[in-house]
């Protein structure tokens, strides 16, 4: 979805993204975009193996470019977390340690907590094909594991990150139901309007041929009315304007159904079942 707008305000604040030894250039920049996506601005990156700055990476991250010029490589990750006064872990996997493990709802009000206290904190993630080491793991505070198919739990590190700064965002929400934009208010259309709307498409229809056999009108007006005046389709009322589509596609008020029209494949259904 195309949103980007310069002229709103930036958000770019919370826990720090920490990124142990990514691979691709194109994955952190995704990162980055996720980040710029849900107000994160603080990318950590520990030894990446393209090497920084990466071109890959800028153009990946889709103009999140705060987030790249902002981003820290260091050497080690005891270095990347030096500072933070709490760190999550991402993982997948139950590990054999004594972490306290959190969902990431949970994980998101921690660090908001935190951050409005005025903590440093980040969370922690690992390598594209193996994840975090025990000892990476051993680092953080507490772990957080996402609600996945046991079956298949490996999440693209972009993805991971998205999930997280999802949650992040939500958790400063007031109303996690509130949407940035409503529909546009509109007056219901009175009934002459609708009544009219009836009457326009039935003699469109009648001139076609659509209403055959004859003795069958009286109720193919009737199911059409319905379809017409509610909201949210069936699946017979699919059938129906599939039949009248249908219809106005083959035949035409000079050349109406049943008056020497084109009969080849002339077996379409036209809903007059229902």
């Amino acid at each position: 979805m195309a949103g980007t707008n310069s002229e709103r305000e930036l958000i770019a604040e919370g826990p720090a993204i920490v990124l142990v030894e990514p691979q691709l250039g194109e994955n952190i920049g995704m990162v980055a975009r996720a980040m710029a996506n849900f107000g994160l601005g603080e990318l950590r990156l520990v030894n990446p193996r393209d090497g920084w700055p990466s071109d890959k990476a800028r153009s990946a991250a889709s103009k999140a470019d705060h987030v790249i010029d902002g981003a820290v490589v260091f050497a080690t990750v005891e270095e990347a977390i030096a500072d933070l006064n709490f760190l999550y872990a991402t993982t997948a996997r139950q590990r054999d340690n004594f972490k306290s493990v959190a969902s990431p709802v949970t994980a998101a009000s921690t660090l908001r907590s935190r951050f409005k206290a005025g903590q440093k904190t980040g969370i922690l993630f690992g390598r594209e094909k193996s994840g975090l080491t025990n000892e990476d793991v051993a680092l953080a505070d507490e772990i957080v594991t996402f609600p996945v198919n046991p079956a298949f739990a490996s999440l693209n590190i972009a993805q991971a990150v998205l999930l997280m700064s999802y949650e992040w965002m939500k958790s400063g929400m007031e109303d996690v139901t509130a949407t940035p934009f409503q529909e546009i208010d509109q007056l219901p259309a009175t009934k002459d309007e609708v009544i009219g709307l009836f009457e326009h498409m039935e003699d469109a229809l009648d001139s076609r041929g659509y209403f055959r056999p004859v003795h069958k009108k009286a109720r193919m007006v009737d199911n059409l009315r319905a379809v017409l005046s509610k909201r949210g389709f069936s699946s017979q009322e699919i059938k129906v304007m599939r039949g009248v589509i249908s219809s106005l596609d083959r035949f035409s008020r000079k050349n109406p159904r049943g008056a020497g029209a084109p009969v080849e494949g002339d077996d379409f259904d036209d809903g007059h079942d229902i």
